[in-house]
């Protein structure tokens, strides 16, 4: 079923495309968008694959860059939202009875950021999301050890945060869609989490995704998924560069 809504007149037609009902009382969202290094998008579909969620809609605008996105010989919309009645508190982690992952390979224009991500808003309050957790990926800066840090939308979101071991950022900007949904949150009843990790500027990152796993797994422990594939796929992604530096040296020492 395609349902099309105007995101506030901002010249942006958003379709949604709906495969499944989502019908649950209290669930918790997930989202990611390619930011630096990829890792939002990585660690989304990651989650989505890896816990075997079902495809339960998906976005698509004629604004948006003109891609499908197969998977299993399928093609689908830019934005894919997947869900299932995961998650509970039995172990320690935040109250929900479903789980929703929303993600894509898309960037969107920066003019159509802020009618997207209130778009997104205003379906998660349609289907009772009360509590968003944003995935998000920043430049290294030259440091060598992966950093993570956390900011609220709430007192609520930046206490379960510091609840759960993510340190917050005090000072700084947050840009994109993540930023969008941080300050405009309140006006829609939720609580939005932004975890933010370095990551490579130059190549997609799996490290990075994998170390996001770490507090998403504090924060929801049902969503713990066996992370070595991403660390596979970045070791291999260290390799090819290492082969690409070196093929390069021996080309100055031949040809100078």
């Amino acid at each position: 079923m395609l349902k099309r809504l105007d995101a506030h007149n901002w010249c942006m037609k958003i379709d949604f495309h709906r495969y499944k009902d989502i019908d649950f009382k209290d669930p918790v969202a997930i989202i990611g968008f390619p930011s630096i290094g990829l890792v939002s998008s990585i660690a989304a579909s990651f989650l989505a694959r890896g816990l075997e969620l079902e495809l339960a809609g998906g976005m698509s605008s004629e604004g948006f860059p003109p891609y499908a996105v197969v998977q299993g010989g399928v093609p689908l919309p830019p934005i894919r939202v997947y869900a299932a009645a995961r998650c509970n508190d039995d172990d320690g982690g935040i109250d929900c009875d479903g789980l929703i992952v929303i993600t894509s390979e898309v960037v969107p224009k920066p003019e159509q950021q802020h009618p997207l991500a209130v778009y997104i808003l205003e379906w998660l309050r349609g289907h009772n999301v009360k509590k968003v957790i944003n995935l998000e990926g920043i430049p290294q800066y030259g440091l060598d050890e992966t950093v993570l840090l956390g900011v609220g939308s709430s007192d609520y979101a930046r206490g379960l945060m510091d609840r759960y071991g993510v340190d917050l950022l005090t000072d700084g900007m947050v840009r994109g869609m993540s930023g969008i949904m941080l300050f405009k949150a309140p006006d829609y009843g939720v609580d939005v989490m932004t975890l933010l990790i370095t990551a490579s500027t130059e190549l997609p990152d799996p490290r990075a995704a994998a170390k996001l796993m770490e507090p998403l797994a504090r924060i929801l422990p049902e969503i713990s998924v066996d992370t070595e594939p991403l660390y596979r796929e970045a070791e291999e992604i260290d390799k090819r560069m290492r082969t690409q530096i070196e093929d390069r040296r021996d080309d100055e020492r031949i040809y100078g």
